[in-house]
């Protein structure tokens, strides 16, 4: 799906918490998640913590689209 959406012209970003999964389907844009039951935040950090770590990514998937790429991309997100 991810591919059709690009083709129609309009820019995708993958947040995933298995990487190699989305260079396999094809993804150009992949942006890592925390881990598989939480991808956006860890709920044994405080409310401050989680909003925290789902701003970064957040921010990193804004910046990713905003990206022009040429072949499959994983941007680090920065904590």
């Amino acid at each position: 799906m991810v591919k059709e959406i690009e083709r129609a012209g309009l820019p995708v970003v993958h947040i995933c918490t298995v990487t190699p999964i989305s260079m396999t389907v094809g993804a150009n844009r992949i942006v890592p998640a925390i881990a598989i039951p939480h991808p956006l935040g860890n709920p044994a950090l405080d409310l401050e913590g989680e909003k925290h770590i789902r701003r970064c990514i957040v921010e990193t998937a804004l910046k990713a689209l905003e990206t022009e790429v040429d072949e499959q991309t994983i941007f680090d997100v920065k904590y």
